[in-house]
This record gives structure tokens, sequence and C-alpha cells, in this order.
């Protein structure tokens, strides 16, 4: 499905900005941009989630407030490989994780190294939710261990619980040039990961129960998958989040299906969050 890129003019940009992409997550609107000097923030919503007077009613509430104006276009699905090569720098995680397009040189001084050729799908390294998750995983001990990837987008994660020695991974995407970009990565990474198209309904028919479950997904996503973890997961299991802003925590800790959750580890960058949780034994 194509995506509609709709392009916000702010005025003044700050602080408005980040209030409007905090209103905005709360639709369906999946990734955002912003450029500071145009005063424009971009964000990017799957066609047929994109209600046009659902936006104008979110706007229409700072009336008197800020000057905003928006147009839509959508973006076709195309191969964004050149753009990725003049714009994307590798990606370093401390000395535990490098990720880099094939066309990066390769460094020897970290314990993993993950190659990813992007297109269209999220999850190059370069987005503060996969640090994070990035990070969250380095403190696991994944050897022996089973894994669902949840909305895994380029894979990246899925690609890294592998290399960490988990027993098996299942990575599941509900986009289909996201399901095809994750094969690619994980051929190219050479990881035995098994990929599926599809969204919760996948993990219902597997019937599995997972010892790491891993999202890093959009908050109002997570709300409405969280049964659908809490019945797959392993008592003693870990949870790991993200995907969502830091002012969104507490609306996901009150979820009922994670009362039965400790809270392990919290990383916050810039506006963003993510979360360890851990199932009760």
């Amino acid at each position: 499905m194509d995506y509609i890129e709709v392009s916000i003019t702010l005025k003044p940009f700050r602080p408005f900005n980040e209030i409007i992409v905090a209103q905005l997550g709360e639709m369906p609107f999946d990734s955002f941009t912003e450029d500071e000097d145009d005063s424009m923030v971009k964000a990017y919503i799957l066609e047929g989630d994109y209600v046009v007077a659902d936006v104008q009613n979110a706007f229409n509430q700072f009336e008197g407030l800020v000057e905003i104006s928006f147009t839509a276009e959508k973006i076709e699905k195309v191969n964004w490989n050149q753009q990725w090569e003049d714009n994307f720098d590798a990606v370093e995680v401390g000395d535990f994780c490098y990720v880099r397009a094939p066309f990066h040189a390769e460094k020897p001084n970290f314990l993993h190294e993950i190659i990813i050729e992007p297109k269209m799908s999220f999850g190059t390294g370069h987005h503060q939710t996969t640090q994070m998750m990035i990070e969250l995983m380095e403190s696991i001990d994944f050897k022996e261990k089973s894994v669902l990837d949840m909305g895994s987008g380029t894979g990246i994660l899925a690609i890294l619980a592998k290399k960490m020695n988990a027993q098996y991974v299942d990575a599941i995407d509900i986009e289909e040039w996201a399901f095809e970009n994750m094969k690619e990565n994980f051929d190219r990474n050479n990881t035995v990961v098994s990929a599926f198209y599809g969204g919760e309904e996948v993990i219902i028919d597997l019937g599995k129960q997972y010892d790491v479950i891993i999202a890093n997904i959009n908050k109002n996503i997570l709300l409405t998958q969280f049964e659908t973890y809490n019945g797959h997961l392993k008592k003693g299991g870990l949870l790991l989040l993200s995907g969502f802003y830091v002012t969104d925590v507490d609306d996901l800790l009150a979820a009922k299906e994670l009362a039965e959750y400790s809270l392990v580890d919290k990383l916050e960058k810039e506006t963003w969050c993510g979360l360890k949780l851990q199932k009760h034994g």
C-alpha cells in the first residue's frame, strides 16, 4: 500500500512541532521528519488510514495559538536506494553493534556487525527507537532463547537476536515491501530467521510461546496487541517495547495486560522511549 506524506508548516515552529507530532502520533501516523529551517513537519501514514477531516480536526484545537497549513501527497512505492546512499551514514551503538549499508566500509572492532539495505523499511539503526532497542538487547543473554520480532521492518533487531545466539527468531511485518526487504537482509547477514507477512493474527496462528518479544511499533498498535503478546510470552519472559514518546509511557504501563510485568529498564532519547519489562514467573 502507498503512503501519504503530509507536509505541515508551523508559525511559530517551536514548541508546536513537538505538540503536533504528539497529536498525530495518537492517529495512525507512523513516522515523522522535521525541518526547522523551513518550519515544517512531515508526517507519513498509510493511504488507507488517511482521513483529511481527522487531520484538520486535530489542528483546529490550536487555532489562535499557531498558524498551521498543510498539504498531502501520495508517495508511491519506489526504490529509495539512491537517496539512502546519498544520505545514509553507518550507525555505531557503543562498541556493541555496527550497522552499515553494503556500500559502507567494514569495521572490525564491534561485537556485532549488521548489514542493512533499507529500501523503504523502517529500521536502519538511525532512529532513536531502534538504537534504544539495540541498547536494551545488549544486556540480554539470548542463547537458546525463542524470540519474536513484531513489526520487524528491515529485520535489524531479528538479525541481532540471531547473531546473539537466539535458538530461533520469528519476524513479522504487515507491509509486503518490508517483508520482502527483511528476507533479503536475513540472507545478506547469513542469519536463519523465519519471516512472516501479516499482523498479530500470525502470532496467534503460530501458537508459540516465546522467551523474548520485541515490538518497536507505535503506541496505538501496542495497546491493541498487548493481549496477544501477553498470551504468547512465557512466564519470566522479556518484553522489549519502543516506538512511542516519553509522554506515552504512563498510558502503556497502565494497560491491564501489563499488570503482571515488572519494569526492568527504561531508556530515553530526545522525546522517544524504550522499555524492558519482565513477566512475573
